[in-house]
């Protein structure tokens, strides 16, 4: 069974004005069907506007749906009875980590969430140490949150999550505020608990390299699912891509502006590693 499924998801943000007049409708997910399998690593690209974040937030239910279903774990989100379970289930991990770390140590911060669940005091300990293992932060369990990184605070508000034990993770945009390396060391993070632990991974993202090792793709754009597919079956349409305004891997479109101009490469070659086997392979007359 799938762990998260839409069925004509639509979400509407409506705007009053004082008296209590409807001024505007802005519809962010127009009739979105989208299904995820445990354990899978998925990711949702788009725009600003697309409503991949809107998406987001019904998976953990901080929005409810305005038309059509939503399930997690097979609980309708819609139903304020599962509201509880549903982000037990589902944990959100957010843009800035400024905006989820609240406490002035790091393990006092990831033993939050599992405090206010009720979890006993010897558990507590054990998840937290356990959490903090999983995503390498163990050894600044000690540490202010405030003298981190920024991409050691966006792992510590991944430990937070952790914590919870839940089946999935959704990330939203999570390395939006973060430099390279910072982005590179929170995606190693998530793909070792997707790969480990087995935990169902849904990143939100713009960047497209990101999305490169998922295993399944949903490309939105004003509130529809335009594309989805594997990695490789998106970014082989380096042209439709293109005339939605996105882009691809710049290692896949340096392969693909060589092969348009006579080099015999292979179609969508995502990695620098694939780029450089392939010409390699070129150089040595075909030959490994």
């Amino acid at each position: 069974m799938a762990i998260i499924r839409s069925k004509d998801l639509v979400h509407e943000y409506i705007r009053r004005d004082e008296a209590g007049n409807v001024e505007s409708i802005q519809t962010a997910l127009d009739h979105v069907d989208l299904e995820v399998e445990p354990g899978q690593f998925i990711s949702i690209l788009g725009h600003n506007g697309s409503g991949k974040s809107t998406f987001a937030k019904h998976i953990n239910a901080l929005l409810t749906p305005s038309e059509g279903v939503l399930w997690v774990d097979g609980m309708n989100t819609s139903d304020d009875e599962y509201t509880f379970a549903v982000r037990q289930t589902a944990g959100m991990v957010f843009q800035n980590p400024d905006n989820q770390i609240i406490a002035s140590v790091v393990d006092e911060d990831v033993a939050f969430a599992p405090e206010n669940m009720g979890v006993p005091s010897d558990e507590i300990v054990q998840r937290v140490e356990k959490a903090l293992k999983m995503v390498g932060m163990y050894k600044y369990r000690s540490h202010s949150p405030n003298k981190l990184s920024g991409g050691q605070k966006q792992r510590v508000a991944i430990a937070g999550v952790m914590a919870m034990q839940p089946k999935c993770i959704i990330l939203d945009e999570p390395t939006a505020m973060l430099d390279p390396d910072g982005r590179a060391e929170v995606l190693r993070a998530v793909h070792d608990l997707n790969r480990e632990k087995g935990i169902t991974v849904i990143l939100i993202t713009h960047y497209m390299e990101e999305v490169v090792d998922s295993d399944f793709v949903y490309v939105m754009e004003k509130g529809k699912v335009i594309m989805k597919g594997k990695p490789r079956d998106i970014f082989t349409q380096v042209d439709e891509l293109k005339s939605h305004g996105l882009d691809v891997p710049q290692v896949t479109m340096l392969a693909h502006e060589l092969r348009k101009s006579g080099v015999p490469l292979p179609e969508c070659i995502l990695t620098r590693q694939e780029l450089v086997a392939s010409l390699a392979k070129i150089k040595n007359g075909g030959h490994e």
